[in-house]
């Protein structure tokens, strides 16, 4: 979750709103949730993502909480160490740190942070915090952009050694590298404008070879694909409940910078951009549990075995159809690519093949020694 909400909307509302969602996911069995740090523009509103989470913390109890992103260029490195460790205090291990050097213009306008800055502070803040959430005597650093003497966290993380971290990229050597080095989770941002258009073999090899640098192993259980699925009984209902709301949005993510994302050509006009050429572009899915599941057979396909899909969260529909659609996706996406856990699906095609040759199960255990007696 980013989380994103319409201007319009009462931001306290919207805040419990988003929070409330995380007991319910958990209740459908998600893996994680992950909230994001962002400070202006208006959309997205929550500033500390590890207040909100704490806040669900309180109402879970096995669902995993990370940020996606801290922002690390406006924050104190030891800050952040005390704060995630603190959180996974409070979760009894449950905390995930996704870092970040910030995505959003009006953000890194705001603290007056250029790009190139923003990420190499990125990736002095991370090599301080792990020093930090590691180290049992105090440390010192004397950087580009921190310098102090003698510091420690009095709390280390619950989770030992260290909790994980996790970090959203596209491939590009940095990023990889730091993933790399710290055993990060990576989370890929999904879409036919990103760079292989949408097909990440090239992104993984250079991942495996980042690793095979600081004599690490590339795990793919720890890699996820990241993209929005909106699901319902019908492609059509589906369509009618977010054509309106992925446009109002879409405006949105046009005006921060993101305009290259939703192009189908260059220089296109934003004026032709439509509800049906942005989800083409971000390569999200519109449709039925059918749909999620052939959308995640292709990616498996194109990319080989990846961890899991993180789906980002939007208010494209009422709350009571955005909820139908992550049950929905619960219900039916999910187990089907978590088989290993069941047998009933085997268990169906023996019935259903029986009830075919013989109109019915034939009980032939009379003159059978019972599989239930002890000799």
């Amino acid at each position: 979750m980013m989380p994103t909400h319409h201007p319009s909307e009462n931001p306290t509302l919207a805040f419990h709103r988003d929070i409330d969602l995380i007991p319910y996911v958990e209740s459908l069995g998600y893996d994680s949730f992950h909230i994001g740090e962002h400070h202006s523009g208006g959309w997205e509103t929550m500033p500390l993502p590890e207040m909100a989470l704490s806040m669900a913390a309180a109402k879970t109890g096995r669902i995993r909480l990370g940020t996606s992103v801290v922002n690390l260029p406006f924050h104190h490195p030891f800050q952040v160490a005390e704060r995630i460790a603190f959180l996974d205090h409070l979760t009894y291990g449950r905390a995930i740190l996704g870092i970040g050097p910030s995505s959003l213009v009006t953000d890194k306008k705001l603290f007056k942070i250029d790009s190139a800055k923003a990420r190499r502070m990125m990736v002095e803040a991370t090599d301080v915090i792990v020093r930090l959430l590691e180290a049992d005597d105090p440390i010192s650093h004397k950087g580009e952009f921190w310098q102090f003497e003698d510091m420690r966290l009095q709390l280390k993380s619950y989770q030992q050694p260290r909790l994980p971290l996790a970090l959203p990229t596209t491939g590009s050597p940095e990023s990889l590298d730091l993933a790399a080095r710290y055993d990060a989770e990576l989370w890929t941002p999904c879409g036919l404008n990103r760079p292989g258009n949408g097909i990440f073999t090239k992104f993984w090899n250079d991942f495996e070879d980042a690793c095979a640098r600081h004599d690490k192993i590339a795990y793919r259980d720890n890699w996820h694909l990241v993209s929005s699925f909106y699901l319902a009984e019908s492609r059509e209902e589906a369509w009618s409940d977010v054509r309106e709301g992925i446009m109002r949005e879409t405006g949105y993510f046009l005006s921060i910078g993101f305009k290259p994302l939703y192009q189908s050509y260059p220089d296109q006009p934003t004026s032709e951009v439509t509800a049906e050429s942005a989800v083409e572009r971000r390569d999200w899915v519109i449709g039925t549990p059918e749909d999620a599941i052939s959308w995640i057979e292709k990616k498996i396909e194109q990319n080989g075995k990846f961890g899991g899909v993180m789906l980002t969260t939007h208010e494209w529909a009422t709350s009571d159809k955005l909820r139908k659609s992550l049950e929905l996706f619960a219900r039916y996406v999910i187990p089907h690519f978590n088989s290993g856990r069941y047998n009933y699906r085997e268990e169906a095609d023996v019935l259903s093949q029986q009830y075919s040759e013989f109109g019915e199960v034939p009980l032939d255990a009379e003159y059978e020694k019972s599989n239930l007696a002890n000799n």
